[in-house]
């Protein structure tokens, strides 16, 4: 299914659903950050999902990052909610969703780096790296809160 981010834009679509959703950053002994390129809009993302019905937002997230990736995760802390009314995903079946996002900080205990069927690339990156790619402002806040290092999660 095709995916369609709308940020801040005049004439973007008119939210039709609201999803319980999480998603992490994933770092590894050296500090890198684990990011996917995704298979619906081909953008570089951190792993995340939609929750599901019988699971926690931690096995939500630790799943997710299992699915996406091939890594087994801890969760250490949450770094914010993410919730702007200004970030919509259309979808190619005609579901508009509004961002609401809560997004942990993980580290790796184990697993291998593997693809799934919403990703093309899993590859790890230095913060210096990052910051010198085209990632979208949702993914960029994130990664900038995950380094403010705050004690108390940030909410947006």
């Amino acid at each position: 299914m095709a995916r369609k981010d709308y940020y801040h834009q005049p004439g973007a679509p008119k939210p039709n659903s609201l999803v319980p959703a999480a998603s992490a950053v994933v770092t590894d002994q050296e500090g890198r950050i684990v990011l996917h390129k995704r298979s619906d809009n081909h953008l570089w993302s951190l792993p995340g999902g939609v929750m599901e019905l019988g699971e926690s937002i931690e096995q939500t997230i630790i799943r997710e990052v299992k699915e996406e990736t091939g890594f087994d995760v801890e969760v250490l802390k949450c770094i914010g909610l993410y919730t702007d009314p200004g970030h919509v995903i259309a979808f190619s079946d005609g579901e508009v969703r509004q961002q609401f996002s809560i997004c942990f900080a993980c580290k790796i205990l184990g697993g291998e780096k593997s693809v799934s069927s919403e990703s093309t690339r899993v590859e790890l990156f230095t913060k210096e790296e990052i910051e010198q790619m085209d990632l979208h402002p949702a993914q960029r806040i994130r990664i900038q809160d995950f380094f403010a290092n705050q004690e108390r999660a940030f909410i947006r």
